[in-house]
């Protein structure tokens, strides 16, 4: 009878054990200032041109193959600091007031001779919100950032990271020039250390990457360059630059999913990566760049490989970035619902579904809202998704553009004269969803006077110039 028992126990262990499996780890990497055609992965299988044709990342392109590609997700903002606390909360920089970024200049972001007045935007991420780590922290998981914070002068630490590497801005620990390639492999080497101690340990973790810039400004690596002067071609020394810091990049994210082979956990880990927003300058084929709500400055990659999803996909549901946070925690099994405001939601359906579904959010349209003057001559201006319809208010001047960005993804056509009461609808939508979230606005300018000249589009700040290449 005590054998039999006993053996009833054991069963019944085993049935436990198999009905509450591992939770899954996460390894989230950020890219900064990449656009959706920026690398080598084909964004969109029915366009050629959402990749580039002159950078190679065949890490990132083992990635796709092994996952799911969206061709249609955005940035929560054309800017690095207010994308960042919106992949990190779930919730909307209007609603969190951090739409700006700190540049260190008096007047960033502002235009004092503009039709309008910028509001001003906060530069710490308050420390009553919470973040993606807290939540998995207290389910269990050990949390990690290294790289690039830009959140705030906060540790990390502060918002659920236990392990990180301080409180970085765009020059890293360093305070330099360009911490890229150092900082990315040092990042890297920091991460894999981490993953191999938490599997060690039998704990599941959450890691995350943030990149630096090196599209636009970081040095690369001797063997980087020889790496690409060897593909041939004839690129000018701008984009022989770029492909050389991004072959970096992709060696780096390699190493990555080398480690989690050799730990023999590749299969119950989610592999993210995405960027905070579009390149500066040009992001074929669409318009506009970083700062600007164009869609080249917010449709960026973004690709997951991980437990349950079909391999080789590409999904044209439509996502945000605050819709992240609420998928890792449902992909995590946490219990309990999720903290208040939450404008994000999950599409962890959508990944067990082969890309198809929807992603059911609290409410029907996302708004991206950038009320500051930048790298966009129109100066500030908010955007509304709804379906296939993108409304654009521009601020100094009033002017209500329109497009469908399913056909019309470079927004040359303007619809708004044809489609008078959609606009009407969608801006009302616009109007009561920057009230609800208490949205800083701009403000009309006394003293604006017409006959003064608008200053210089501004020039990339600190980091961010021309490449060196050696």
């Amino acid at each position: 009878m005590k054998r039999l028992l006993l053996f009833a126990l054991f069963v019944a262990a085993i049935a436990g054990h198999a009905a509450t499996p591992q939770r899954p780890n996460f390894v989230f990497v950020l890219g900064e200032g990449h656009g959706w055609s920026s690398t080598a992965v084909q964004m969109d299988d029915a366009t050629p041109n959402s990749k580039s044709t002159f950078v190679r990342t065949p890490n990132l392109e083992k990635l796709a193959l092994a996952g799911m590609r969206f061709a249609n997700f955005y940035a929560p903002s054309p800017r690095c600091t207010p994308s960042r606390v919106s992949l990190f909360t779930g919730k909307s920089p209007a609603q969190l007031g951090m739409t700006f970024i700190n540049e260190g200049k008096k007047d960033s972001g502002a235009n004092p001779n503009g039709r309008v007045l910028t509001p001003s935007a906060s530069m710490e991420l308050a420390a009553s919100e919470t973040t993606i780590a807290q939540l998995l922290k207290r389910a269990g998981y050990a949390t990690a950032h290294f790289g690039k914070w830009h959140c705030g002068r906060a540790n990390p630490r502060e918002h659920g990271y236990d392990e990180n590497d301080g409180a970085n801005g765009n020059g890293g620990p360093d305070d330099a020039e360009n911490p890229h390639p150092k900082q990315l492999f040092l990042m890297t080497e920091r991460g894999m250390d981490f993953m191999a101690r938490q599997t060690k340990a039998g704990k599941p973790f959450y890691l995350q990457l943030d990149h630096y810039a090196a599209r636009n400004g970081g040095d690369a690596r001797p063997e980087s360059i020889a790496a690409v002067k060897s593909w041939g071609g004839h690129l000018d020394e701008r984009d022989l630059g770029a492909a050389a810091a991004d072959w970096d990049l992709d060696v780096a994210f390699g190493m990555v999913l080398k480690k989690l082979d050799e730990l023999g956990i590749a299969n119950n880990t989610f592999v993210i990566f995405t960027t905070d927003h579009g390149t500066p300058g040009k992001n074929p084929p669409f318009a506009g760049g970083k700062g600007t709500v164009s869609e080249g400055g917010l449709r960026v990659p973004f690709i997951i490989r991980g437990p349950g999803i079909k391999p080789g996909v590409c999904s044209h549901v439509r996502m945000v970035g605050a819709d992240v946070v609420p998928t890792m925690a449902e992909l995590a099994r946490l219990t309990g619902p999720l903290p208040h405001g939450i404008e994000g939601g999950s599409f962890a359906g959508v990944l067990a579904n082969a890309g198809s579904g929807s992603v059911k959010r609290p409410r029907e349209e996302f708004v991206v809202h950038f009320p500051h003057y930048d790298k966009d001559e129109s100066g500030p201006a908010s955007a509304l998704y709804l379906g296939d319809l993108k409304l654009i208010r521009v601020y100094e001047t009033g002017a209500l553009q329109l497009f469908n960005i399913a056909k019309d993804p470079g927004e040359r056509r303007d619809l708004a004269a044809e489609m008078p009461d959609k606009v009407k609808e969608l801006n009302q939508r616009l109007t009561d969803y920057l009230a609800a979230v208490k949205a800083q606005m701009p403000i009309s300018n006394p003293n604006y006077d017409p006959s003064k000249p608008r200053p210089e589009t501004k020039r990339e700040g600190k980091g961010q110039g021309r490449k060196k290449v050696r």
